[in-house]
């Protein structure tokens, strides 16, 4: 039997581009394999320079642990006192911002893309991410593509995000769900 054929324009898998230059992209292929994905250089300081110096827009603060893996640094936005846990992984394909105050805990997963299992050539789907002020995405939790946290709301270890988290909601599970309001 015959698979449906989909629509791709619905997908934006032929025209996606990374942005930056081929060249950009190659060093920064090597400044994130050998300055962040290693336990070797603990200095937040350097990293945010790397950053800012690749285009991203990093605020005050910041603080960036080891092997912490991002896709392309001139499509994250980091304000201030945000906290990179060790070994997350940013995979902005698009666009990632993440607030004031928030903390991506050990491990965590930001994915902006994935893959339309309808279409056989399996086409490309993102969704940029938005992390408000104040939000924690505790460990091994992910964050799929599209997905805004709002301020002050709380993934738990270890759940994914698949629909749009409200304000002061701490969340758990897979898909994670609405457990406790958390009052400020």
């Amino acid at each position: 039997m015959p698979m449906k054929q989909t629509d791709l324009s619905l997908y934006n898998n032929a025209a996606y581009h990374p942005g930056g230059s081929l060249v950009k992209r190659i060093l920064w292929f090597y400044v994130n394999a050998f300055l962040f994905k290693t336990s070797l250089i603990p200095s937040s300081r350097l990293k945010v320079y790397l950053l800012r110096l690749f285009g991203a827009i990093v605020g005050k603060g910041v603080v960036i642990k080891p092997c912490v893996n991002i896709k392309y640094p001139w499509l994250l936005q980091i304000g201030d006192h945000s906290w990179i846990g060790e070994e997350v992984w940013i995979d902005n394909l698009v666009q990632v911002r993440i607030g004031n105050h928030v903390c991506l805990s050990q491990g965590a997963l930001l994915l902006t893309g994935s893959h339309n299992y309808r279409d056989p050539a399996f086409g490309l789907i993102t969704g940029s991410i938005i992390l408000e002020d104040g939000v924690w995405i505790c460990a091994k939790a992910i964050v799929t593509q599209g997905i805004t946290a709002g301020s002050h709301s709380v993934l738990s270890a270890g759940s994914i995000a698949t629909k749009n988290l409200d304000s002061c909601v701490i969340y758990q599970g897979n898909p994670a769900t609405k457990i406790k309001l958390i009052p400020l």
